[in-house]
Formats: C-alpha cells, structure tokens, sequence
C-alpha cells in the first residue's frame, strides 16, 4: 500500500509543480528525497501527454 501511495505522490506532486500551485512545504519534501529520476520521468510523460493532447484536440477543431 505505501507504494501506491507513494506513487499517487508523485503524481500529485508533478501536476501541481506543472501548474505552478505547490507548496513550498511540499516541495521542499519533494527536493529532500533522495532520487531525481521518478520525478523527472514523471514530468516528461506528463508533458509528452499534454502535448500530444493538445495536438489531437488542436487537430479536432481543425478538421471539423
């Protein structure tokens, strides 16, 4: 159970940094653990997702 927890952690923790509303309680959490790399390739799919999101939904209102 503490993995799931920790991984929806870091999900939450992602999202919020990308939106710019975490908390600087949270992120100084987040900047003591002791790996980057969950962190960085949880943005990166993040970010993958937005845009190929956002090309997909550009592409609808193109097209249609």
């Amino acid at each position: 159970m503490a993995s799931s927890n920790s991984k929806f952690a870091l999900v939450q923790s992602v999202c919020a940094a990308m939106f710019g509303v975490q908390s600087g309680q949270k992120q100084a959490y987040d900047f003591n653990k002791k790996h980057f790399w969950p962190f960085a390739f949880a943005g990166i799919v993040f970010v993958a997702a937005f845009v190929i999101g956002l090309i997909w939904f550009v592409n609808g209102v193109v097209l249609a």
